[in-house]
């Protein structure tokens, strides 16, 4: 009875005003909610939560330009230096924390074209990835059947087909442990895996076949772009620690290379920059070739970017509305500062009366 006679007394503008007001806190909520589910769902970027729950490691990038040669013995150089300088950083706590695991986990990766021959058909020339390191624990794609290798095999001989793939060789996606040839060599078949799928993926290369070998595999018998792509999840002791060492001590012209931490780039303080470079972000002064998780990365960064933007929006109106109502209501007010004061002072009055009160309660027990 009270809610209506409240409501009974309000004006219609009053009315209109608090409908936009929790209509704006609504779809700001909604838009918040369903950008965290969709970057969560970017697997690519959330190594760093799956290697460390505690949120102590960070996540970062490195795509490299086409002219720019890196090796194995280049990433292994980065490797030592990246482990000497967190040793020198990290608590002596976490040094022993550290003991008995992996300090980090890194991988590379080169793209490219390859020939995969099956006894029933072949895949000819198709995209290929070359991996290198940990590149599965950095982009865990659904398996459909079998198992992921490791670029640190021993063997280079597996392979990973995504489902298409794998219908063209064999008529069926369980074929794992099935022989195919790449360049006359016996290679079997590690596992299948689902393409990530949607308008983003598509735009970013996942619209045809691709298949995963060891980057020895792709520079040996199919025609690879070199290694282009870097990436490594470690402690970071500090703000930017790991993407620091990425970009000083890997050996390449900070002209010649992107670097991204993934693990901070979808929060609101790295969006900023992304909507002051609107219209030139795309443009490209360096021959980075983005592999097609970036791409599909950076078009979710976009989407987020201009969901932040909504959401200041839906933001400012209510806060609009409410200081106008402050304001209103602040200058029909029928009290001074005095009274202000006054009130102030007796609630104090009050909690000091109320301690002595309860003192006294103690002292007679």
């Amino acid at each position: 009875m009270k809610l209506k006679e409240f409501v009974k007394g309000l004006s219609v503008k009053q009315i209109v005003l608090s409908l936009i007001t929790v209509i704006s806190f609504l779809v700001f909520a909604i838009l918040t909610i369903w950008s965290d589910i969709k970057v969560k769902g970017l697997t690519d970027q959330q190594a760093a939560a799956r290697w460390d729950e505690d949120g102590g490691s960070a996540q970062v990038s490195c795509f490299v330009a086409e002219h720019v040669e890196i090796d194995e013995f280049k990433i292994m150089s980065f490797e030592k230096q990246l482990e000497q300088s967190l040793m020198e950083v990290l608590p002596a706590e976490d040094k022993i924390l550290q003991k008995g695991r992996r300090l980090f986990i890194d991988a590379y990766a080169s793209l490219g074209k390859i020939t995969v021959k099956s006894d029933k058909s072949q895949l000819e020339e198709v995209n290929a990835v070359g991996i290198g390191g940990d590149f599965f624990q950095f982009h865990p794609l659904q398996l459909v059947s079998g198992r992921y290798f490791s670029g640190n095999d021993l063997m280079k001989d597996a392979v990973i087909l995504d489902q298409d793939g794998a219908w063209q060789l064999f008529g069926s996606s369980d074929i794992e442990g099935k022989s195919v040839m790449i360049g006359d060599v016996p290679h079997y078949v590690a596992g299948v895996v689902k393409r990530p799928e949607g308008k983003f993926a598509e735009n970013a290369g996942l619209d045809k076949t691709i298949v995963f070998v060891s980057n020895e595999t792709l520079e040996s018998y199919g025609v690879s772009d070199g290694i282009s792509v870097y990436e490594v999840t470690a402690p970071n002791p500090v703000k930017n620690f790991v993407y620091n060492c990425v970009k000083e001590k890997l050996g390449v012209d900070e002209g010649d290379m992107v670097v991204v931490e993934n693990s901070s780039r979808y929060k609101a303080e790295s969006l900023i920059p992304v909507i002051l470079e609107f219209g030139s972000r795309s443009m490209q002064n360096t021959a980075v070739k983005f592999p097609y998780w970036e791409n599909i990365g950076r078009g979710w960064e976009d989407v987020k970017a201009l969901v932040l933007l909504f959401q200041l929006v839906f933001l400012l109106v209510p806060a609009v509305i409410i200081a106008a109502f402050l304001w209103t209501k602040w200058k029909n007010r029928n009290f001074t500062w005095r009274d202000i004061v006054n009130l102030i002072v007796k609630a104090k009055d009050n909690l000091v009366q109320k301690a002595r009160g309860e003192k006294n309660k103690w002292e007679q027990f």
